[in-house]
């Protein structure tokens, strides 16, 4: 059975059992601050779980795309070299919302298993959760007694808090699970030592493929359990662990799901699969995770230094490494495996069909401009070489070590394997107690202490109602405490709100409570998940009092014409570049708009201009606001509301339509386009490979940023005492002051060419060295540079030291020559900064070139005086 097959079984099963298949939800986790990327597939339905919202289906399955990179699971450095590790995995799932529990969920799991996929009974164990003393909790003997009914008790093992009590986080939903281990190994080695001893011991052929969750508690942040209002099954069962079982393979890597991806890789580099540990992990490692990064970009998160996008930048670089360095791939080759991703899985996660040149692209000009860091990076290590062979040492110091990591990708092994190829070694501690540090300091940045909450009162939704009024009438029904960087603030929940959460781009609404006794300062407004949290610095002083919700106007007067200005600015970039340009990303506040988009070249300042224009025309014809809420996703889609990828949209969707622009859309805007003023595009640039980005002005800011560059025009034309033609003045400039430089330059030379032939004159070979010494006035840094090796490629063993006299600054110049360096143990870099403290200053380099400033002049002449009692 292939896996195309075996994905639609289990939606086919579950569909049978009247579950509702819906979509997987990205994988970049936007509106929950404790989770950077979805790892599991219960993560869109957390709401339900903790009892926020409630689903409109009691029964659910889905194939849910994960990512495991980063936090509390984090299995990168463990990819490649076993071979059962994943970045980006498919997990599917089967969830009930206080509907069936642990019988049906254990009935189902073994019959989809032994029945549908015909996995054989005598291979299969099952764990139930032994119970916990801390946690005052006994064996699930619920559990155990179903599993009694359909399988032999010696296939049941007792598991311990750590393996078969499931829990979100430090807080939230929990309770025990159980597990379905599999035994794949051959009846030779099953005879020689029984799978149960195996079991949860990490074997790569005795494997967990389903855990199927019981939810009934909840985890406070005190660590006590208090029961869930309803309970809840959670299964979760691996992807390509089941194709491996169902294939009858020996490893993930071997079944269809990735072997098209490492015969690719290997017909590429020349290898066999298989014939090799280091190119077999170099393909391993690739073929995951280029599906990582493939997923990672289609889902709207492109590489880059922060956040997710520094995560995926470290998974794409990971895999360019690998090859690089075992596979020998010199150029750019990952991007070419989108193609057999998108025959392999772009039937049922469209967003890799629908944006595959656009993913290559991304990855293409990413793998490109790694490689060249590479080729720094070796460059690096060869000057490290060369410093350390000059002066005698051989360990490269673990602080150097991290920066060769931390700078160019190159792991400890890659540092060490290059290294031994010249006789050296690394200080491997100290490389690990600067990559401690790193961790702690990022540790610190992020701790965040958040209470419980306390519960004043339940709504079954909370009623946003900010797109029609500012202020309101309104109750705390929840609140609590959170503590991050030593200071404390309060987040309070309200029975309604006016205030807009931070989403989509837009930031979020600031603003106050204010009741009979007291006025509160709401800070900013977050959501988690589908709550909308409320940031005050006090707790009121009566929570249950009723508060009025009043909006900061002018902050959010002025986000909405901005708001509403990148969707038409969308619409007209679509129309001057073309279909191909995406929203890749938006900022939305009252000051400013970011716009991010598809489009793989630079924008002309023609087209600059005509989308500027065209923004500004839809603005003067005063566009009325036409507002669809509650619109089906499927006729929205039919009105040409284009759906962003990346997103996750419910079955019902707010429509935004001004003109020819139609968007999806859940943030504020003007009632039409006239209130906007004016719009200003103040710069285009690239952020990404296959990305650009606009920002813009509206309104005042725009009119007085007009003004202010109208007021700079006149002051240049005053300075150029009133020309009829301005630009012709300045070209006229531009040109005399190049002739005057190319005249400078002249003259520069003519003193460079005297001056070196005086050090020629005043040079004295002795003892198998030629010695030029003495101070000089040079008009540049590049006319010292220049001399000494004009001097360096005249004159063989030369010892040149200039103390440089440089527009008032101090500056030295070293040269030692090849000879000198192997035979006196020479080294121009220790000279030069020896010689620096003269002068204040410091400097290294090369060993047979080196440079240093300071900031005493009055140092040069000791510097002179130094040199020779050197030599």
């Amino acid at each position: 059975m292939d896996s195309k097959a075996v994905r639609q079984k289990f939606l086919n099963f579950f569909i049978n059992k009247k579950h509702q298949i819906v979509e997987s939800a990205p994988l970049v986790n936007k509106n929950d601050p404790t989770l950077m990327f979805t790892n599991a597939g219960m993560n869109q339905f957390k709401d339900y779980f903790l009892g926020n919202e409630k689903s409109k289906y009691p029964r659910i399955a889905d194939t849910q795309k994960c990512l495991r990179v980063s936090g509390k699971h984090n299995d990168l450095e463990e990819v490649g070299l076993d071979t059962y590790h994943h970045t980006m995995f498919e997990m599917l799932g089967n969830w009930s919302f206080g509907d069936y529990f642990k019988k049906e969920a254990i009935e189902w799991a073994w019959e989809l298993l032994t029945e549908e996929y015909k996995l054989p009974k005598d291979r299969l164990y099952v764990t139930v959760f032994e119970g916990d003393k801390d946690d005052n909790l006994g064996l699930d003997q619920e559990a155990y007694d179903y599993w009694k009914a359909i399988i032999p008790e010696d296939r049941i093992l007792y598991g311990s808090k750590k393996d078969n009590f499931w829990e979100m986080g430090d807080q939230g939903p929990c309770g025990p699970c159980s597990e379905i281990h599999i035994d794949l190994r051959s009846e030779e080695e099953i005879k020689a030592k029984p799978g149960k001893e195996l079991v949860n011991n990490d074997h790569p052929q005795v494997v967990e493929i389903w855990n199927l969750v019981f939810m009934e508690f909840n985890r406070k942040a005190s660590g006590e359990l208090v029961n869930l209002p309803a309970k809840h099954v959670d299964t979760g069962m691996g992807f390509e662990r089941l194709c491996m079982a169902i294939q009858n393979k020996r490893s993930n890597y071997d079944t269809d799901v990735f072997v098209p991806l490492i015969d690719y890789l290997a017909s590429k580099a020349n290898v066999n699969y298989g014939t090799s540990e280091q190119t077999d992990i170099a393909l391993r490692v690739i073929s995951d995770h280029v599906r990582a990064i493939t997923f990672a970009v289609a889902d709207g998160q492109l590489p880059s230094n922060t956040g997710a996008g520094y995560v995926i930048r470290r998974i794409l670089r990971r895999a360019v490494r690998y090859g690089f360095t075992f596979l020998n791939f010199k150029e750019p080759i990952i991007f070419e495996l989108v193609d057999i991703l998108d025959q392999q899985m772009g039937d049922v996660f469209n967003e890799i069909r629908a944006q595959k040149d656009f993913i290559k692209k991304v990855i293409e000009q990413e793998e490109a401009s790694f490689l060249k860091t590479l080729e720094n990076g070796l460059k690096r290590i060869d000057t490290i070489k060369e410093v350390m062979e000059s002066v005698g040492e051989s360990v490269i110091n673990g602080k150097t070590a991290f920066e060769l990591y931390d700078t160019f990708g190159f792991p400890l092994d890659l540092t060490s394997l290059i290294a031994r190829e010249s006789g050296l070694s690394v200080d491997e501690k100290g490389f690990h107690e600067e990559m401690a540090k790193q961790k702690e300091r990022s540790k610190a940045d992020a701790v965040k202490e958040t209470g419980d909450w306390t519960v004043l009162d339940q709504v079954e939704k909370v009623e946003f109602l900010g797109y029609d009024d500012l202020t309101i009438e309104a109750r705390v029904i929840q609140y609590r405490t959170v503590k991050q960087k030593g200071k404390e603030v309060y987040q309070l929940v309200l029975d309604k709100t006016p205030f807009y959460a931070e989403s989509g781009g837009q930031v979020g609404d600031n603003g106050y409570l204010e009741s009979e006794n007291e006025r509160l300062k709401v800070l900013d407004t977050k959501r988690e998940n589908d709550l909308i949290i409320h940031i005050v610095e006090n707790l009121p002083a009566n929570v249950k009092s009723t508060f009025k919700a009043t909006v900061n106007k002018s902050k959010r007067s002025e986000t909405m014409s901005n708001h509403t200005a990148t969707h038409l600015l969308h619409h007209a970039l679509r129309e001057v570049l073309g279909t191909h340009v995406e929203q890749k990303g938006s900022l939305v506040n009252e000051k400013e708009l970011r716009f991010d988009f598809s489009h793989f070249q630079k924008m002309t300042d023609e087209e600059i201009l005509k989308v500027e224009q065209m923004v500004n025309q839809m603005i003067r014809e005063n566009l009325s606001l036409e507002e669809s809420r509650n619109t089906p996703i499927g006729k929205a889609k039919d009105m040409g509301a284009m759906a962003l990828f990346g997103e996750k949209y419910g079955d019902f969707v707010r429509v935004i339509k001004f003109g020819d622009s139609v968007e999806l859309c859940g943030g504020t805007h003007v009632k039409a386009t006239g209130n906007i003023g004016f719009f200003k595009i103040v710069s285009e640039s690239s952020i990404a490979a296959g990305v650009r980005r606009i920002e813009a002005i509206t309104g005042k800011k725009a009119e007085d940023y007009v003004t202010e560059q109208l007021e700079l025009i006149n002051e240049v034309k005053n300075i150029l005492k009133a020309p009829k033609d301005v630009k012709a003045s300045i070209k006229q400039l531009v040109e005399e002051k190049n002739q005057l430089e190319k005249e400078i330059q002249k003259l520069h030379a003519g003193k460079a060419g005297d001056l070196k032939k005086e050090l020629l004159d005043s040079k004295i070979e002795e003892n198998g060295l030629v010695k030029i010494i003495g101070k000089v006035d040079l008009p540049s840094a590049d006319s010292l540079k220049q001399i000494s090796f004009e001097l360096k490629n005249e004159l063989s063993n030369l010892f040149l030291v200039l103390a440089a006299n440089i527009d008032g600054k101090p500056q030295i110049s070293v040269v030692i020559g090849e000879q000198l360096i192997r035979d006196k143990n020479l080294n121009a870099g220790n000279i030069v900064r020896e010689l620096a403290q003269e002068i204040k200053g410091g400097g290294g380099g090369q060993p047979f070139y080196a440079t240093a400033g300071g900031k005493d002049l009055s140092g040069l002449d000791r510097v002179v005086e130094k040199a020779l009692k050197m030599v």
